[in-house]
């Protein structure tokens, strides 16, 4: 019989949910993945501008999930856009903790069109906003702008579980992680 692996994930969005069960069901082939999402506040506005913001509100719905729930692990992830010296982009922080240690890692840069950035800054939610250019229903919780503006060759899930990947080496490689020289 295989032993248990809790791990709560700081969202409801059955596209982050997924995307942690299929990272810790790699990782611990061995274990039965009990993967549950919970409604956990980010602290930061629904959608968040800039890298830092981005990352705290990670942060602090993993937090929140350590200060209210037990588990393994705990993983959060937060969709942000920025504007860059080189153009708009949308892009991902994660972060998992497993109550010893708190790793961020980040996912890669999706190149946005200015005009819908913009609309970012006039408070709109990158979802709504895709929904609406692309005539599509509730994207943040299928392919993402990442799915609408890759044609499907990539999509939200895809995103974050890359990201949530390479996050993983620290726990998996803890001694080579603890030394300094």
């Amino acid at each position: 019989m295989s032993q248990p692996l809790k791990v709560i994930v700081g969202s409801k969005n059955p596209v982050k949910i997924n995307a942690a069960k299929c990272i810790f069901s790699m990782y611990f082939p061995e274990c039965d993945i009990d993967c549950q999402g919970v409604n956990a506040p980010s602290g930061v506005p629904d959608q968040p501008i800039g890298e830092e913001q981005t990352r705290i509100g990670a942060q602090n719905r993993v937090n929140y999930c350590k200060e209210h729930y037990q588990a393994h692990y705990y993983v959060a992830m937060e969709g942000g856009a920025e504007q860059f010296s080189y153009g708009a982009a949308t892009f991902a922080y994660v972060v998992i903790d497993n109550a010893v240690n708190q790793v961020v890692g980040r996912s890669s840069n999706l190149p946005l069109p200015q005009i819908l950035y913009n609309a970012l800054l006039n408070g709109a939610e990158l979802g709504n906003v895709m929904d609406k250019a692309f005539n599509t229903t509730n994207i943040k919780q299928q392919g993402g702008a990442i799915g609408l503006l890759t044609n499907n060759h990539a999509t939200r899930e895809s995103t974050y579980t890359q990201a949530l990947t390479l996050a993983m080496a620290p726990f998996l490689h803890s001694a080579l992680y603890c030394q300094t020289n």
